[in-house]
């Protein structure tokens, strides 16, 4: 077993992935990362006791997709393991639905691998996402706001996708193929500016310039995050059914007396199990006003912006206008 690999392992082992004695499917584009998560899986299944089928979609967005699909055949014939493959027309899926190119690619192949991975009883599909991948996602997501949740970027787990390289750095990747004597085919749309994941790629390329830890000091703010958000979760978790519920009608009722900060998280809790996501904005300005009508029982209706709150048995009732 190279260092690498080892050291692929040891962080799977602390991280507590629960990858064993189960059929595993790898996405595998024939690009370096996804080349050295088929390697690094094929040299780790004894390890794991893993049976490894890879999978390919052929997205037929580029005249170097058609080499790219035989390139995979060889590699898998290399590694003497199984492979399903497909293609899709992303075009025409784009303009039924109105997703950007890049969205219905996502959406298509997401779909065909979901499939896939069922038809031979592999609970996850492995992908060769980076530390990289997780800095550029967190970027991504603060430049469109979603607050303390855009620091929760890629965990190595979340099926059906499991990223057994998340700590791994791309240049790290490719190194392992030289050394392993292995080729592999660059993505010339990786470097196109038309998604904001790739353009966020240019901007951190001149970002690890002044500060070439900050992929691993991300990685690390992720996981502080992280158990602070399930430490706030296991809390408001905690208070439902007893300081605040949702109603058969789909309202969310409140007790009295709270501090706005913990009926924001209460709120954002409610919207979220109601499918009905709102921005943290909202929240904290609907926490306070909530608060302050709650300091004292509730005896008749009260307006704020588009939402109500009514008298309600066990406190008060929120609803929208």
């Amino acid at each position: 077993m190279r260092r690498f690999e080892s050291d692929v392992l040891y962080q799977m082992r602390r991280r507590g992935d629960g990858v064993r004695n189960c059929p595993v499917m790898a996405a595998c584009s024939g690009g370096g990362d996804s080349v050295a998560l088929l390697a690094c899986l094929v040299a780790l299944k004894e390890s794991l006791n893993i049976e490894i089928t890879a999978a390919h979609v052929d997205h037929g967005l580029r005249s170097e997709s058609a080499e790219e699909a035989v390139f995979v055949k060889t590699i898998c014939e290399k590694f003497g393991i199984p492979l399903r493959s497909c293609s899709i027309d992303v075009g025409t899926h784009a303009s039924r639905t109105g997703l950007s190119i890049e969205m219905a690619a996502r959406e298509l192949r997401w779909s065909w691998l979901k499939k896939e991975a069922a038809l031979i009883s592999a609970p996850l599909v492995a992908t060769g996402h980076t530390i990289e991948d997780h800095t550029e996602t967190v970027f991504v997501r603060l430049a469109r706001g979603s607050g303390l949740g855009c620091l929760t970027g890629l965990p190595a787990v979340q099926p059906p996708r499991w990223s057994p390289l998340i700590e791994c750095r791309r240049e790290d990747l490719r190194l392992y193929l030289r050394k392993s004597g292995l080729d592999w085919r660059e993505d010339s749309s990786n470097e196109a500016g038309f998604t904001p994941r790739n353009r966020w790629r240019k901007h951190l390329a001149d970002f690890r310039i002044e500060a070439p830890k900050i992929d691993d000091h991300l990685l690390e703010t992720h996981r502080q995050a992280a158990e602070l958000l399930k430490i706030r979760d296991s809390i408001v978790s905690s208070w439902k059914g007893g300081r605040w519920g949702i109603t058969e009608d789909g309202h969310l009722w409140l007790a009295v007396q709270w501090m706005p900060v913990d009926l924001e998280w209460v709120l954002e809790a409610a919207f979220r199990e109601l499918g009905d996501q709102r921005e943290p904005g909202l929240l904290r300005g609907l926490a306070a006003w909530i608060s302050k009508v709650l300091a004292r029982p509730i005896k008749r209706a009260w307006k704020w912006g588009n939402w109500s709150l009514h008298p309600h048995p066990k406190g008060a009732e929120l609803k929208p206008i």
